[in-house]
């Protein structure tokens, strides 16, 4: 193994196989000659026995992972990586992301602690206000983008996780503000057999447009569980302020806490995966004219390879925001008489990646945003259309 000899060490390692069906670490060892020796399904056996002996043990997952990979089965892959490695804002396609993972889990087995990632994206889309919201407007803008991502794998299974990501876009219309974010997290997470739990905080700061800055912070945690090689569940909550510091949006700022759940379902042998994630939670102790809120959703996805090199994926996303403050309905207001404002949002997108060299891809996307409320005001719908050129490193 220690002279890259894999098929040598495959044959010297496999007549001991029935003897060591419950030794973690040779079943461990024995995955790993297979899997370097092109033998990926045989490698998910023996990864998989080294797991029932030992499922807290990152280097089974993370072989299993790898070995699901070699075997194209992409969505199962990311499952299992996903019990062990914390990674934000992968690129949008099911492969894409599994790759990512098994970089970093390579890395671990050739005994790297901090496993690292980037990517950096620039683009040219257009954003079109409708009807319902001031248009039609077409407001053509230049998109860049830049981030990445750390784990510092610690012992017991517990790692330390980071990310930091920054967006801009220049619009072409000079009376049109440019959109500034960056984003940021911090976290400790911890394998424990088939599952994986994450507590830390995380933000970001965004431009608004004549000096005006929003501001969110807040703390979370959650928890995945792998139920089988194709579901995955979890759960969260985070508590977080929106802080407008100042200027006319500042009686928005607000408390929010936030509850979410979802499931994740790997289809058609890992070439796709089908996710249905909601989330439900309050904001409070705002100054904003309709009051506090409760609010609730839903938000399918699916993520599907359609040749080696390119995928795609397609999502929808509703939250009912409901306030509580009473108010007299304007004119076209669909209040009827005294009532509280009642929102309902909704998002729905999808795009594909084409991986025209090893870790390049072009991402065009869609996204149609539509705001509906009892408050004529706050009906609003929009298009973006663009397209992204992305490597990631």
């Amino acid at each position: 193994m220690g002279e890259g000899k894999y098929q040598a060490a495959f044959d010297l390692l496999i007549p001991f196989e029935l003897a060591k069906l419950a030794d973690a670490g040779f079943n461990r060892m024995l995955g790993e000659a297979a899997l370097r020796a092109g033998r990926a399904e045989q490698a998910v056996t023996f990864f998989g026995r080294s797991l029932a002996a030992s499922p807290n043990s990152v280097e089974a997952h993370l072989g299993l992972g790898r070995a699901y990979l070699a075997l194209g089965d992409y969505a199962r892959a990311k499952i299992e990586f996903e019990t062990v490695l914390r990674f934000d804002d992968l690129p949008p396609d099911l492969e894409s992301q599994a790759e990512i993972y098994a970089e970093a889990a390579s890395g671990y087995a050739e005994g790297r602690r901090l496993l690292s990632s980037g990517y950096a994206m620039i683009g040219y889309g257009n954003y079109r206000v409708g009807a319902v919201g001031g248009g039609p407007r077409n407001d053509p803008f230049y998109a860049a983008r830049v981030g990445g991502r750390l784990n510092y794998e610690m012992d017991d299974g517990y790692a330390l996780v980071g990310s930091l990501d920054y967006r801009f876009r220049d619009y072409e219309p000079k009376d049109r503000r440019n959109d500034s974010d960056l984003r940021w997290n911090g976290a400790v997470s911890r394998n424990v057999g088939e599952g994986n739990w994450i507590a830390g905080a995380r933000g970001r700061v965004s431009y608004r447009g004549e000096g005006l800055y929003r501001n969110d912070f807040g703390v979370y945690g959650d928890y995945r569980l792998r139920l089988d090689e194709n579901n995955q569940v979890a759960a969260g909550l985070e508590v977080r302020q929106r802080r407008y510091p100042n200027g006319r949006l500042r009686e928005r700022t607000r408390n929010i806490v936030e509850a979410t759940g979802s499931w994740t379902r790997s289809l058609l042998d890992g070439k796709a995966s089908f996710t249905l994630a909601g989330q439900a939670g309050r904001e409070f102790n705002t100054e904003r004219t309709d009051g506090d809120a409760n609010f609730f959703g839903l938000s399918p996805s699916l993520n599907f390879s359609i040749t080696e090199n390119l995928g795609g994926f397609a999502m929808f996303w509703w939250q009912n925001d409901r306030y509580n403050i009473e108010r007299l309905g304007a004119p076209g207001d669909r209040l009827v008489g005294i009532g509280t404002r009642n929102d309902n949002l909704y998002e729905v997108g999808g795009g594909l990646t084409w991986q025209f060299a090893p870790k390049w891809s072009l991402n065009p996307e869609i996204l149609y945003i539509r705001d509906r409320s009892n408050i004529l005001a706050n009906n609003y719908s929009s298009t973006e259309i663009w397209i992204t050129l992305r490597r990631d490193f």
